[in-house]
């Protein structure tokens, strides 16, 4: 059986990618990111991935320092050390480095290229969608 690559994925669901400067406040970060009902941005400089921000950062911020940080910027509470994939990895390497590292987003990078986010829902849908069309050709064969 072929893994499902993030490159078949992204064609699926689209390569676009939310993305908000360092110096952003958070309260931004969050209103972009409930208009598109995701649950990170990618923290961008003069076009270089710098950073990740989540629901999780945030949450973490809070607890933390209060509710006052929403006007602070993004660059001071996002994740600098962000994993990533490139398109010809298969879902099963996305979901073992998620697990591994305990992170719900990865970054998508073709080269020096920007191609898109796959979160851990998005592989979780395509992991049982390839169990289930295993499972379906099992029962054919047998």
């Amino acid at each position: 059986m072929v893994m499902t690559s993030v490159r078949t994925l992204l064609r699926a669901k689209g390569g676009a990618t939310l993305s908000i400067e360092p110096a952003a406040p958070v309260r931004e970060a969050l209103e972009r990111m409930r208009e598109r009902n995701v649950g990170s941005v990618l923290v961008c400089e003069e076009g270089r991935l710098v950073g990740l921000f989540t629901e999780r950062h945030f949450a973490r911020s809070v607890a933390r320092g209060g509710p006052a940080c929403v006007d602070g910027p993004v660059g001071d509470i996002m994740e600098e050390s962000v994993l990533y994939v490139s398109p010809d990895s298969t879902i099963d390497e996305c979901m073992a480095l998620m697990t591994e590292h305990r992170t719900r987003h990865l970054p998508v990078f073709d080269g020096d290229e920007l191609v898109g986010i796959v979160s851990i829902g998005d592989v979780v849908k395509e992991l049982i969608a390839d169990k289930e069309f295993m499972i379906e050709q099992l029962e054919r064969y047998i």
